[in-house]
């Protein structure tokens, strides 16, 4: 028996402890809400990324009838503290993702909201400007709720998604009055007017993905089938074709309450798997050498109803993100949950889940240990490391109810490294590029950096892995143009850009 546990000590991707995050809330200069009326039911995105230079990641909320805003992340030795960073007054903001949009290698901003879209340039700092009218996005005033970006072959710009959701002015809506969605492709620095893709089946999620690997994005689109009502389904969009697949491309459309995305590779295969939040079932999908097939039941991320309370009714899931919560090399799954407003079909106290992924690949939850699980209306959300100390930490944005902060104070927690891949323009933080991590055992992971997905709100920032015990990985970059970067051996416990050279090479400049 003795020698039994002294094994199991020495696994590599032994957890030895269960999660544990501790509310740090307080650490945000007032609470922060967001509200607002059947147009904002959906929505409240939370963009996580780097404002200021300085490797803390900031958070700019949604907020909906209330302002939106970005908070400048100011952890020190002393603790947590955030201070609100002044962004320019603007309601109306369903989410917002962050992207390097005018390769200046600053982070710019595009802003999501019942309206007109806004995009922000980003001029260090923390400071931003307006720069829509200057880019040339000739937004429409509608109902966003989805964003992608990536950089197709030949351009300087990304290419951009808009995801658009009821057609606010349709007199017959708003069953069955999805909206268009649009595509907006670079001309010089700026853009062209959009190429709508239709028809739209009430987008709530997008994400620009190599899933095939076949060395070109597709943009997936999760769409809400409460309004559609007939006739709709999941989409995939092949942009370079100018085209929607279909069941002769192996493409099975699927009819959800599609409200999120979350991509990863966690079954090793080197292509990304799914999860799709929804009413009822949050559907994983498994990556095939075809396509994607359902998850079997007992691997444990349906999380179809509430799992703590006597309330049975389905759950409703909004945003979903994989990330390594324990750093034992093992991706776990957060599903932020929360009734859309009074729906009496679906739970009304409905906790967030942490899945936390067990040794033989199933899935076990463990929120209400971590203590992560309130019943708040949550909608975005991001697991990003505030502090900078290798592990995950947790902020929640809820409808009607102050957004959440957590540290993530697990004990006992695995070795890390937390990667950037960056080249000179075009597309500075190489987005469609892949990282591929090779651990002591000879196993590969492989993640994709993207643009997009989760629910109205996403990360830009180093990628994150756990090690396990591993004390050191070897790690080589596939850049977006296909090329692959020779091996190199880094430590453990590191923050490093790994910058592109010519002839293979890789810059590895270490945070401190």
């Amino acid at each position: 028996m003795i020698r039994a546990l002294l094994f199991l000590c020495l696994w590599p991707g032994l957890a030895l402890s269960d999660p544990l995050f501790i509310d740090r809330s307080d650490a945000l200069p007032a609470p922060h809400v967001y509200d607002g009326g059947w147009e904002h039911f959906v929505g409240g995105g939370v963009a996580v990324f780097d404002c200021n230079g300085d490797a803390f990641p900031d958070i700019f909320a949604a907020g909906g009838e209330t302002p939106a805003r970005l908070y400048e992340n100011l952890i020190d030795p002393t603790g947590w503290r955030f201070q609100d960073a002044g962004f320019p007054p603007l309601t109306g903001v369903t989410g917002a993702y962050p992207l390097d949009i005018d390769n200046d290698g600053l982070m710019d901003l595009a802003v999501l909201r019942v309206g007109v879209n806004h995009l922000y340039r980003g001029l260090g700092g923390c400071l931003f400007e307006r720069a829509d009218e200057t880019w040339g996005l000739a937004a429409p005033d509608r109902w966003t709720t989805a964003f992608s970006a990536t950089w197709e072959t030949g351009n300087d710009w990304p290419t951009l998604a808009i995801g658009n959701y009821v057609d606010r002015g349709n007199p017959d809506g708003p069953f069955g009055a999805c909206d268009v969605n649009e595509l907006y492709r670079p001309v010089g620095e700026g853009y062209a007017a959009p190429l709508g893709l239709e028809p739209g089946f009430c987008a709530l999620s997008m994400l620009f993905s190599d899933w095939s690997r076949r060395g070109t994005a597709d943009l997936r689109i999760s769409n809400d089938r409460h309004y559609y009502v007939v006739g709709g389904s999941e989409q995939m969009y092949r942009p370079d074709e100018r085209r929607f697949l279909g069941q002769e491309d192996g493409w099975l459309p699927i009819s959800i309450w599609g409200m999120g995305i979350a991509s990863q590779d966690i079954t090793d295969d080197g292509r990304p798997d799914i999860v799709l939040t929804s009413m009822a079932d949050q559907l994983m999908q498994l990556s095939t050498q075809t396509g994607f097939a359902a998850a079997p039941f007992t691997m444990g991320t349906y999380a179809q109803r509430p799992f703590i309370g006597d309330d049975g009714r389905p759950s409703t899931g909004w945003h979903a993100e994989f990330g390594d919560v324990d750093n034992d090399g093992r991706a776990d799954l957060f599903i932020a949950k929360g009734n859309v407003d009074q729906m009496p079909s679906n739970a009304m106290q409905d906790p967030n889940n942490l899945l936390m992924q067990q040794a033989d690949g199933t899935f076990r939850e463990m929120a209400d240990i971590a203590g992560v699980a309130t019943t708040d209306r949550a909608r975005g959300a991001a697991l990003a490391d505030f502090d900078n100390d290798g592990r995950l930490d947790l902020v929640v944005v809820n409808r009607r109810a102050p957004m959440e902060l957590y540290q993530n104070g697990t004990p006992d927690t695995g070795n890390w490294l937390k990667l950037a891949i960056r080249q000179d323009r075009p597309n500075t933080f190489a987005i469609g590029g892949w990282i591929e991590l090779r651990d002591l055992k000879g196993g590969i992971r492989t993640r994709e950096v993207t643009v997009g997905g989760g629910h109205a709100g996403g990360q830009a920032g180093p990628v994150h892995f756990g090690l396990g015990t591993d004390p050191i990985a070897e790690v080589r970059v596939l850049w977006p143009d296909g090329t692959a970067s020779d091996w190199i051996t880094l430590p453990a416990n590191n923050h490093a850009d790994l910058w592109r050279l010519p002839l293979g090479g890789i810059d590895v400049i270490q945070a401190e």
